[in-house]
């Protein structure tokens, strides 16, 4: 019967692995190099633009001393004021609502916090609303919006569905505000 064939000792994988390493930390530095040049405008390869002659700058017109400009509407406001009331605002300006879509409520500040800092990770700003409802305690109400048209809301409500975060749509009618 044969003799198996004693195993050659080969190198070890060792030294490879270390060449490989080397090798890329080396390409990775002069990588960073040419990007640090790259973005600073510092670029030594770049070919130097002819220089054009120094522009003469124009003479400076005499300077003139200027007045004090004199005020009047001090003297005729005064006798400009309006003496009746003023006219209601237009209706479309005053019954455009505004909607918002609440993404909770909860009596612990902390949990408000919490969600609020979820939203701000999607992006999405949102108000923390405090309100005292008497017998049931304080409440502390996470809001997202105003928004002005309901395809603003459908977009941050869908947005809100899939990350499982669900959303009660509330609608404010501004009142007109009254004047002294």
């Amino acid at each position: 019967m044969a003799k198996p064939a004693p195993r050659k000792s080969g190198r070890s994988g060792g030294s490879s692995i270390f060449t490989g390493v080397l090798i890329g930390l080396i390409v990775g530095a002069v990588l960073a190099v040419g990007v640090a040049l790259w973005v600073t405008g510092n670029n030594p390869f770049k070919l130097a633009a002819p220089e054009s002659a120094p522009a003469r700058p124009a003479p400076a017109a005499p300077v003139t001393p200027e007045t004090a400009p004199s005020f009047d509407f001090y003297k005729v406001l005064p006798g400009d004021a309006p003496t009746g009331p003023l006219p209601p605002a237009a209706d479309g300006a005053a019954a455009a609502p505004l909607y918002y879509l609440q993404a909770g409520a909860f009596q612990n500040p902390a949990d408000a916090d919490n969600l609020k800092a979820q939203l701000a990770l999607l992006g999405i700003e949102t108000a923390i609303q405090t309100s005292d409802l008497g017998d049931k305690g304080v409440f502390h109400r996470v809001r997202v919006g105003p928004f002005r048209t309901m395809d603003e809301v459908n977009r941050t409500r869908s947005l809100l569905t899939q990350n499982n975060i669900p959303a009660t749509l509330v609608k404010e009618v501004p009142t007109p505000q009254e004047t002294p």
